[in-house]
């Protein structure tokens, strides 16, 4: 990746952590710590991988996505915005009655939503639909399904994910936000999911594994699995919960609450000297 399109990517991000600040901040209530640790990887799907028309949010051909851990909406939401599927002012009316972005994603509601999610396990199920759909009518696009450490410790993800082998959906790519924390606490003392990479592996997996704040390494990742055939693909990415917002980082605290009106300037200020900084090395 050359350096100036890894100082945009830089940017955008800072950008999409803004709007998760922003619109948890303004619901007075949400989900930020896992919303901030997949920034990057939204950002690098949306503008450098997925084929996505804000102008035809339904274009049959696209390419889908699908937040699984659909509380994270406020990243997707983020990014969204930044792409130009619905106004950045809709960020400020997060979860209030009526408004189009609610606290989890509603595709009958929001541009640019592929999925309704919310209940852990069931989105990738859903993914894997909708990637076997594509491989019996020779649709030509791809399935993207984000879960978290959390979520795969629901059943229903070990069941898609024999799902997906069965049917060689080598045109699905899920990605798993392993942070480590989970709302009840560290990941490995509620109910250690581990060895993951081995787990989708042993159930018919090629299985990759990324730094999730590395944009270059977040590359060289989807272009590997850009390129395997035969079997779907998990990537297993170790994260930062809170990431770009430094008393929420690594703060399990932070999995659902909002941040107080000091607090909320305090990110802000944080996340614009840190676009300021990427700015300055254009």
């Amino acid at each position: 990746m050359e350096k100036a399109v890894e100082i945009e990517l830089s940017k955008i991000a800072c950008r999409v952590r803004m709007g998760v600040v922003e619109g948890v901040y303004h619901a007075k209530s949400g989900h930020p710590g896992g919303s901030l640790s997949i920034a990057d990887t939204l950002t690098y799907l949306y503008e450098k991988v997925m084929r996505v028309d804000p102008k035809n949010p339904q274009m049959p051909d696209r390419d889908r996505l699908v937040l699984s851990k659909g509380h994270c909406a406020p990243a997707l939401y983020a990014i969204l915005a930044e792409k130009g599927f619905f106004p950045k002012e809709e960020l400020k009316k997060l979860r209030h009655t009526g408004a189009m972005l609610q606290g989890h994603p509603d595709m009958k509601g929001t541009p640019g939503v592929d999925m309704s999610t919310g209940s852990l396990g069931q989105g990738i199920s859903a993914a894997c639909g909708m990637a076997l759909s594509a491989k019996r009518f020779h649709e030509p696009y791809r399935v993207y399904a984000i879960l978290g450490d959390g979520e795969i410790q629901e059943g229903q993800v070990w069941e898609a994910a024999m799902f997906a082998a069965h049917y060689g959906l080598d045109n699905l790519i899920a990605v798993v936000d392993f942070n480590g924390l989970q709302i009840d606490g560290a990941v490995k003392d509620v109910m250690s999911p581990e060895p993951v990479t081995d787990k989708f592996e042993a159930f018919g997996w090629h299985v990759l594994t990324m730094d999730a704040h590395d944009f270059q390494d977040i590359e060289r990742t989807f272009q590997k699995a850009l390129s395997l055939t035969g079997k779907p693909v998990a990537i297993i990415q170790k994260s930062i919960k809170g990431k770009g917002v430094s008393f929420m980082e690594n703060q399990v605290s932070w999995h659902g609450v909002a941040p107080s009106e000091q607090e909320y300037e305090t990110a802000m200020k944080e996340l614009k000297a840190a676009l300021d900084q990427w700015e300055a090395k254009e």
